[in-house]
């Protein structure tokens, strides 16, 4: 059986389990009260990316059972199941009243900790095995330089995927267009069955978030940024993860002082992506 074979069977396999996943959550979401108000002030489940999570379960058991299971698929799932269940901490206890890495690490110094701030810990630990771990492959160990800068995209990556989640869909256009870049930028050199099976998932999750009927939370915002800092990591040479760290760096040193919000909606272009799909209720 072909790699592009398995990898379609693998992106459908992961959209049809990822309807199913998804139909049951939101009810159970909605049946445990587990909902926030969005940014129209409308009750709506939170947390429901965890469905994201559980369609990349499903389909690498997919793949043990067709025995195309590689092993190095351990650490991805290890780093998104860890990372999604930090945000659910967030989604379901966290508080809105501290915000921003500036924020989280102030009251940490204070001698507070934010749910935020576990978060922010907690990934920063999360990266740092990844990237330790992945610094032990020969093709991709270049030294604490190296293991620095991996360490440093996972991190600010997953945390991207989390400032961009204020609007319905805005997070997952990002993660469509960086994961465009990454394979652009790497030239080919990818392992397509890493990547379908979340993009299945996500191709069936988009429209529910399009129409703000259910909100992914951290839980699933996490997912989608850890994943492409790891895809990142492993499709892309030095220079280009240079290039991408120097960019999540510049972005983050901006939504500290300017609102990401604010500034889509003031550039054309990018108020038109922004809105692109979405009822105009929920513009």
């Amino acid at each position: 059986m072909s790699i592009a074979l398995i990898a379609g069977l693998a992106m459908l396999v992961g959209a049809v389990v990822e309807g199913v996943a998804l139909y049951f959550l939101l009810n159970m979401l909605l049946a445990a009260g587990a909902t926030r108000k969005n940014y129209r002030g409308n009750d709506i489940p939170v947390s429901a990316g965890i469905s994201l999570l559980v369609s990349v379960i499903l389909v690498f058991l997919f793949y043990v059972l067709i025995r195309r299971y590689d092993f190095s698929f351990h650490l991805y799932l290890v780093g998104i199941i860890s990372i999604c269940f930090l945000g659910f901490i967030d989604d379901m206890l966290g508080q809105r009243d501290t915000l921003g890495f500036k924020g989280h690490f102030g009251a940490l110094f204070q001698g507070k900790l934010t749910t935020g701030g576990l978060k922010a810990l907690g990934g920063g630990m999360i990266a740092f095995f990844l990237a330790l771990s992945l610094s032990q492959l020969e093709s991709l160990g270049n030294g604490w330089v190296d293991i620095l800068i991996n360490t440093l995209i996972i991190a600010l990556f997953t945390n991207m995927l989390n400032l961009l989640d204020l609007r319905p869909g805005r997070a997952i256009k990002g993660y469509f267009f960086f994961l465009l870049l990454i394979i652009l930028m790497a030239a080919g050199r990818v392992d397509w069955l890493l990547i379908t099976p979340l993009l299945g998932a996500i191709l069936v999750y988009f429209p529910v978030d399009l129409k703000a009927r259910a909100m992914m939370g951290d839980a699933g915002s996490n997912v989608l940024g850890l994943t492409l800092g790891y895809y990142s990591i492993i499709f892309l040479s030095l220079p280009y993860r240079a290039a991408v760290l120097l960019f999540l760096i510049a972005m983050h040193i901006y939504t500290e002082k300017f609102s990401l919000t604010k500034t889509i909606e003031q550039v054309p272009l990018l108020r038109l992506i922004d809105q692109a799909g979405r009822s105009r209720e929920n513009d």
